[in-house]
């Protein structure tokens, strides 16, 4: 989403993240569930995150004598993982006290492995029946058919198999990927960021204080990069320094690409840069071809102003231009650029993205070739894009403009919150038939109709995206929106690690900050073959989009370190206070 809507959570409007005085104003809205019809970690095994102490054994308990008169006492809250299992079911027979968590898994399982032997029932059904059947009689009776019968059912067999061939999807490849990392030298900590804040002169007491605190509770930590005209006193913000950050990102993530895979620049067939707020003339995708000298009849695309959400765009456009070319390779570059965008006004809904954007940018390779099958590392499956934008409100949430001094930022209205949830709902509800396995689906259609059929009062059914996927790669937008989404799809600390860390490490990253945190996946070794991933953003407009990939191979998280290996190799453990949900959450 654009650099400064991307703090916006689902549930929570664009202010509530640093300050709840302004949220308690805000209507409540609840994240999606996948709805009737209408209408944004694993933790590793070296580090695991302390667990709740345990309850005392059930036995133990029984055996305990009972006092006669004990005094009343307070009502027991359930540990955390009491709460992970939900509610006990209050049922008598096998099920009794068994957690409802449980219970669903062994549905899930029943439901799962009850469509796999549908077809050994219908392959013996088969057996059976035709077991009364004249095979000699009936190829007699084939044999007096005349000849110019069988040459037309031979004839449409292969049209109706070549016109198969010719128009099925053909498959697109995601062959590698590479993040960049600037060097050392442009990190930036939190307390100089804050002190540069207060140094600049620009904003008064109370914009001082209100991006101080959002700076101590935006999930960012001492590492994160700025651009090198944002290191110089004063600050020297211009075009050409713009275009100097531009090309560190870009080429430093297409270089290390093409040393990874062993394309050539020359090979590259159709290229899509996206950037959000700088867009100069010539635009960044001519940069790219004129650094690389690539060939005269490459497709070159260049989108801007589309948001955080404008990398799963350019996979959805380099998918539909690779289904009517064969044997291509399309190269995609995600970047966001901040030298020439820090807000330097007073007005609070303009502010946020000084604190939240951060310097970095992705590029991936995406082939439709058949030979490329083998060394991918994943397929794309699905695109689900959800466009709210013929709402006027929905339209105008996220809207660059002028404040009353002439100076120019980006607005976050209040209507963001609630643009965001339908939005989310919307994409969730188009992507979950397409995900779900049977047994979700049966649940949410068995909710469906008890609640329109039978008028039953129930809540609709939200079903367990877990089940679809084993990665889950949320665009960081802030601690407060990964709280609500960790909450609204009941994902597990173990689940949003991903999105945690690189929102820690690297801060916001716009477009690219989901390909930071597959990279995380893939560092700490945990892709499997046969995984899937989840690659969900929201992006101004207002947009909210959803990419699946399926790991064709086990990824070695040594060979694929990315941005997070330190000097020598190592991977360290992420901090425990990366990973920990905000401790003043908002309602």
């Amino acid at each position: 989403m654009a650099p400064n809507a991307c703090n916006a959570s689902p549930t929570l409007g664009p202010m509530s993240v640093i300050s709840p005085a302004e949220l308690k104003q805000a209507p409540a809205t609840t994240l999606p569930t996948v709805p009737e019809p209408a209408d944004a970690p694993a933790a590793p095994q070296s580090a695991p995150l302390p667990a709740p102490p345990a309850a005392p054994p059930a036995a133990e308990a029984a055996a305990a004598p009972e006092p006669a008169a004990a005094p009343a006492e307070p009502a027991q809250h359930p540990s955390a993982e009491e709460m992970a299992q939900g509610p006990v079911m209050e049922t008598d027979g096998m099920f009794l006290g068994m957690p409802l968590q449980q219970i669903k898994m062994i549905y899930h399982h029943a439901v799962t492995q009850s469509t796999r032997l549908v077809l050994p029932l219908l392959a013996a059904i088969a057996v059976q029946l035709t077991r009364n059947v004249d095979f000699n009689a009936l190829w007699e009776q084939l044999l007096t058919l005349d000849t110019s019968y069988l040459v037309a059912a031979f004839s449409a067999a292969l049209f109706a198999v070549t016109v198969y061939v010719l128009t099925r999807p053909r498959r697109v490849f995601l062959v590698d990927f590479a993040c960049y990392r600037p060097p050392d030298h442009l990190v930036i900590t939190k307390d100089v960021a804050v002190d540069r804040v207060k140094k600049l002169g620009y904003f008064d007491e109370k914009s001082v204080d209100f991006q101080t605190k959002v700076f101590a509770r935006s999930g960012l930590g001492d590492r994160t990069y700025i651009p090198p005209s944002m290191h110089t006193w004063p600050p020297s913000p211009s075009i050409a320094n713009a275009r100097l950050e531009a090309e560190m990102v870009m080429f430093g993530a297409l270089d290390e690409l093409f040393a990874k895979t062993g394309v050539k620049p020359q090979d590259i067939s159709i290229l899509i840069v996206n950037c959000t707020v700088f867009c100069p003339t010539p635009s960044l995708s001519a940069m790219v071809v004129n650094h690389y000298k690539m060939r005269q009849d490459i497709q070159s695309y260049n989108l801007g102003g589309m948001g955080c959400s404008a990398s799963i765009i350019a996979t959805k456009m380099a998918q539909d231009l690779l289904q009517g070319q064969p044997n291509k390779l399309a190269v995609i570059v995600s970047t966001e650029n901040i030298t020439l965008n820090a807000y330097l006004g007073n007005r609070r809904s303009m502010q946020v993205t000084n604190v939240l954007f951060r310097m970095g940018g992705a590029a991936a390779l995406i082939s439709n070739k058949p030979r490329d099958a083998w060394r991918a590392k994943y397929e794309l499956k699905n695109v689900v894009r959800t466009h709210m934008g013929a709402d006027d409100k929905c339209y105008k949430c996220i809207h660059q403009q002028e404040d009353e001094k002439k100076i120019v930022g980006v607005m976050l209205s209040r209507e963001l919150m609630g643009t965001a949830a339908k939005a989310l709902k919307a994409n969730v509800t188009a992507l979950g038939p397409l995900v779900l396995p049977l047994s979700e689906k049966l649940l949410f259609a068995a909710a469906f109709i008890a609640r329109r059929v039978f008028k039953m009062d129930i809540k609709e059914y939200l079903p367990d995206f877990k089940l679809a996927f084993e990665h889950f790669c949320i665009h960081p937008g802030g601690r407060a929106l990964l709280d609500e989404v960790q909450k609204g799809l009941r994902l597990t600390p173990n689940h949003m690690e991903p999105n945690r860390m690189t929102l820690y490490r690297f801060g916001n990253l716009s477009s690219a900050s989901i390909w930071y945190e597959l990279s995380y996946v893939e560092a700490q070794d945990r892709v499997k073959r046969g995984d899937r991933v989840w690659q969900l953003a929201f992006g101004s407009g207002f947009k909210c989009q959803s990419a699946v990939w399926k790991a064709l191979r086990t990824i070695p998280g040594a060979k694929n370190p990315g941005p997070w290996a330190e000097a020598d190799g190592y991977v360290p453990p992420p901090p425990v206070e990366a990973l920990e949900m905000d401790p003043e959450p908002h309602h």
